[in-house]
């Protein structure tokens, strides 16, 4: 039963968010760099939080029908590297088992960055997290103020944003 209205749920939430346009593969494939993180549950996305990620590599395999994503997590200081396959479904949202279930959207990609938001499941609560990330190492105060626009629209408080990259010692 549980299962159910948690699967209701999120489709309310998802029916209540922004519809992303269809993924633009050309975009969204290549190395990105996490600068900024937000969750309505602050301690998952902290230094050493389990859901603090480092982004570098973002692959489109059969038309973005699946995602490979590349990138680190840091447990005890020490850098522990992930190479993991989404798989699409129905209205662009990924799906993963890491840390609990992950329930993933491109929401904002751009030439130059690249926002996820998703909604972990870690069997105890339902965490919002979205995740800012670039092919350099930052966002212009224009990419920042709609990063901000981003988590207001999701119910995610603009001063749980971490600032990730400055934490970034994790290898290329």
């Amino acid at each position: 039963m549980k299962a159910v209205f948690l699967t209701l749920l999120f489709g309310l939430v998802c029916a209540a968010q922004e519809t992303p346009a269809e993924i633009d593969p050309s975009k969204v494939v290549g190395q990105w760099r996490t600068i900024y993180a937000a969750a309505d549950n602050k301690e998952k996305i902290v230094e050493g939080g389990p859901l603090r990620c480092y982004n570098r590599q973002i692959e489109c395999i059969n038309n973005c029908k699946q995602l490979s994503l590349s990138f680190y997590i840091k447990s005890d200081g020490t850098c522990q590297f992930f190479s993991e396959v989404l798989q699409r479904q129905e209205g662009g949202v990924y799906f993963i088992e890491f840390e609990g279930k992950i329930y993933l959207q491109i929401i904002h990609v751009t030439d130059n960055i690249l926002v996820f938001y998703y909604e972990n499941d870690d069997g105890e609560k339902i965490t919002k997290v979205t995740e800012g990330s670039a092919k350099g190492t930052s966002f212009t105060p224009e990419e920042f103020q709609k990063y901000q626009q981003l988590n207001n629209e999701r119910g995610i408080p603009n001063e749980n944003i971490e600032n990730i990259i400055e934490t970034d010692d994790c290898p290329p």
